[in-house]
């Protein structure tokens, strides 16, 4: 008989109960509420959402078997509605002939159509099963709000090098389910591996397995070297960076915040950790643009410029060489005077355009290019501002009847705004020299 296939080594060494269990303190720490639900047996529906390799799956074993529950676990990618209805019959038979609960565990629970969800929700609340899910996605976006309301959803955290270090000792080490000793390694090398893992213990023992197949097998016990390890790490080790998912909007928000912030240090991290990740550069681009005009507007003309100009620079260069051009006007439009006083003035203005409907355009504003429309009195005593002092005619007003005069635009004192803002006095003034304010 043949002999039966090893485990992968992140599966043969997944914690069997909660002292194996790495990381997640915050959560399982001695007196906090799950780890009190775990070590009493009372299990309540729960969605764990956190980055891959934080030990969702493993979680959800561990809560099952230190309820004495039966385990069924389906992943959302592949499953029906008729493996829900299976699993739900499995339940029913498992408390009707040994009084026990089951624990319905669904992978990738973002991935379940409102359809999937609605199948087990009575069943959840009459409490035939118990429901764990695992997401990497926003459960706010993905879950059914009637789902979402009967579960609590405990937030896993990636896990920081020195829990991944740790679990890297117990996998050279242990002899039955690790490699048992026969592999070693240095301590700078478990550092480096911990650290290019990312907070994903899955990774660093799939990595770790990779290098331990590399230097053999030949019954002595082998090293993994600097030079081995870099060839591994080489395969493609990528920051986590879902696209279009929350990790995606996060680091957006941050580098937004950084260049808001005033801070280009911020900003040039951000901006490399996104790059890094595989976004898409002319979307950096097209963000640098936005920011320019939100957050920095009139107070410096110039950053919507450098920001264009480093947008159509990418254009030609493409990456690597037009990276850099992103990178200086990230660094540009941080380090310029800030003002969102055009982005409040446009929201305002945009806010009574839609409350107040369509308002008459009044006559001397009017375009007149026929004879039908002057003798309408299209245009009529529209006070051309070329012709007046100052070329500014003082008094006129630009509003339609009844909306009053408005003032959205606020310049604040900074930049070239500060200028603007005595410009604007200067004309207001005028405007109350001829009795209109």
């Amino acid at each position: 008989m043949s002999e039966e296939p090893r485990r992968p080594l992140a599966d043969s060494l997944r914690p069997r109960n909660l002292e194996e269990f790495c990381g997640q303190r915050h959560l399982l720490g001695e007196g906090k509420p799950l780890r009190q639900a775990v070590n009493s047996g009372q299990i309540h529906s729960m969605l764990f959402w956190g980055p891959p390799g934080t030990g969702k799956t493993t979680l959800a074993r561990i809560i099952a078997s230190q309820a004495g529950a039966q385990f069924i676990s389906i992943s959302a990618v592949l499953a029906g509605v008729r493996d829900i209805r299976s699993a739900v019959e499995q339940a029913k038979q498992f408390r009707s002939e040994q009084g026990g609960q089951t624990i319905f565990f669904v992978d990738e629970a973002h991935r379940f159509n409102k359809a999937q969800q609605d199948a087990f929700l009575p069943y959840v609340e009459d409490g035939t099963i118990t429901f764990i899910g695992a997401t990497t996605e926003n459960p706010s976006f993905e879950i059914n709000n009637a789902l979402l309301s009967r579960t609590r959803v405990y937030v896993l955290k990636a896990l920081d090098a020195s829990d991944i270090q740790q679990i890297i000792d117990r996998a050279l080490l242990e002899p039955e389910r690790g490699l048992g000793g026969k592999i070693v390694m240095a301590d700078t090398l478990r550092q480096r591996l911990a650290e290019a893992a990312d907070g994903d213990a899955r990774r660093a023992l799939n990595l770790l397995e990779i290098a331990a197949a590399l230097v053999g097998d030949d019954g002595s016990q082998a090293e993994i070297d600097a030079e081995l390890l870099e060839e591994v790490l080489a395969g493609g080790i990528g920051l986590r960076f879902d696209k279009g998912g929350d990790a995606f909007y996060d680091e957006i928000s941050a580098l937004h915040k950084s260049v808001r912030g005033s801070n280009p240090d911020a900003a040039l991290y951000w901006l490399s950790r996104m790059l890094e990740g595989g976004c898409h550069p002319p979307y950096l681009a097209r963000r640098l643009i936005r920011m320019a005009s939100e957050d920095i507007g009139n107070a410096d003309p110039r950053a919507l410029q450098i920001a264009t100009q480093a947008g159509q620079a990418f254009d030609r260069l493409g990456s690597p060489e037009g990276d850099l051009a992103l990178a200086q006007a990230a660094v540009y439009l941080a380090c310029a005077a800030k003002s969102d006083a055009v982005y409040r003035a446009f929201k305002a203005a945009r806010q009574d355009a839609r409350r107040l409907g369509s308002l008459e355009v009044p006559k001397h504003l009017r375009n007149a290019p026929t004879k039908l429309m002057r003798n309408l009195g299209h245009g009529a005593d529209y006070r051309h501002a070329h012709d007046e002092p100052e070329a500014y005619a003082a008094g006129e007003d630009y509003f339609p009847e009844g909306i009053g005069r408005k003032r959205y635009y606020q310049p604040v004192n900074r930049g070239l705004e500060i200028r603007i803002g005595e410009k604007l006095k200067t004309l207001r003034d005028l405007d109350r020299s001829r009795g209109n304010h």
